[in-house]
């Protein structure tokens, strides 16, 4: 339930981030109002997830897949060109938390 609980967080920050910048400094009131509501349920999830996931794995979760989230949505409106080696960095943080899920818990630590 954790792991479920800090994506959805996840997908909030890039919600959060989303209306931030859409908020216009706070000066529009929907991007504003929707900014406050998600930054707040998505600490709320984080700090949830981390009663069952490693402080470091579940930061690193968090805002990995909020940053691709949100990249991957401006590229996809408009906010900002794609190109191959963006899209190529982006899989390169998915697959950093993948990883990062796979080795949780299993005792990998550096010795």
């Amino acid at each position: 339930m954790h792991w479920v609980v800090l994506l959805i967080s996840a997908v909030l920050e890039a919600v959060w981030a989303t209306a931030l910048s859409l908020s216009d400094g706070f000066s529009q009131p929907l991007p504003t109002i929707v900014f406050f509501v998600t930054v707040t349920l998505s600490m709320l999830g984080l700090g949830y997830a981390m009663r069952g996931i490693a402080l470091g794995t579940a930061y690193a979760v968090w805002t990995g897949t909020g940053a691709a989230l949100t990249v991957g949505y401006s590229m996809l409106f408009g906010g900002e060109p794609a190109s191959v080696l963006k899209l190529l960095f982006v899989a390169g943080i998915i697959g950093c938390v993948i990883g990062l899920k796979l080795v949780d818990g299993k005792g990998d630590e550096i010795a």
